[in-house]
């Protein structure tokens, strides 16, 4: 790697449109096979294969084998951090009048991102969790916990002490691609989404990884969130 600019070597892993289609679809958080891979990108198994090479020898997956099989996995949360700034950047602001499929609909409202919640529901609910007193801003890129963090969260069933002997960053600003603005990442936000899924209250889609959120998520967003969240949304 390039010691002096790496990241323009990051850059480039991550500019190729198929190396691109290969790490959006591992936002997920999930592994998965190169044959998978390579179906999502539209490309041959043995173009994926040289693909994967470079992403791994890059730091941007890690790879585990499993019988005969090996399954690739962003190699951290930092990885899809970055992919979600990118999009940001990318993406043209929406109007209005836009007219989207279904499953792009359904990104936008919500969807995970690695391992935490995203889209617009996740941006307003971190925006609603500060005003609230549960979380504050701490500095440009992390969130922490406020007066009223963390007797929220434990009414909620998650140990906040407990996630903070994590090695991995306690909670964490990851700007939203599609609204622009930040919503909640880090342990905290893994932990919230990984909740709110046990709850019922959202479910995973199949075949992508935008969410559902539930007759009864729409009623407990509105009540312990304050979201006002019409089901013409959802």
């Amino acid at each position: 790697m390039n010691d002096t600019f790496p990241i323009a070597v990051v850059g480039e892993l991550m500019g190729h449109q198929a190396r691109s289609a290969m790490l959006v679809a591992l936002l997920d958080g999930r592994a998965r096979t190169a044959g998978e891979l390579a179906l999502n990108a539209g490309i041959s198994a043995q173009s994926a294969s040289g693909h994967l090479s470079k992403l791994l020898d890059g730091g941007l997956l890690k790879v585990r084998r499993a019988g005969r099989h090996r399954y690739y996995s962003l190699a951290g949360s930092e990885v899809a951090h970055a992919m979600e700034a990118l999009g940001a950047i990318a993406t043209k602001p929406r109007g209005a009048p836009a007219i989207r499929l279904q499953t792009s609909g359904d990104l936008y409202v919500a969807r995970t991102c690695y391992d935490h919640l995203a889209g617009r529901i996740a941006v307003e609910l971190a925006a609603q969790l500060e005003k609230t007193g549960v979380l504050r801003t701490h500095g440009e890129l992390d969130f922490e916990l406020g007066p009223h963090g963390k007797s929220w969260f434990a009414n909620l069933g998650i140990d906040v002490e407990e996630l903070r002997r994590s090695r991995r960053c306690f909670a964490r600003q990851c700007v939203d691609w599609t609204e622009r603005r930040p919503h909640l990442a880090g342990m905290l936000g893994a932990a919230l989404c990984s909740r709110l899924i046990e709850l019922g209250w959202v479910t995973r889609r199949r075949q992508t990884r935008a969410l559902r959120v539930t007759e009864r998520g729409v009623r407990e967003f509105n009540a312990r969130f304050g979201l006002q969240l019409p089901l013409a949304m959802l």
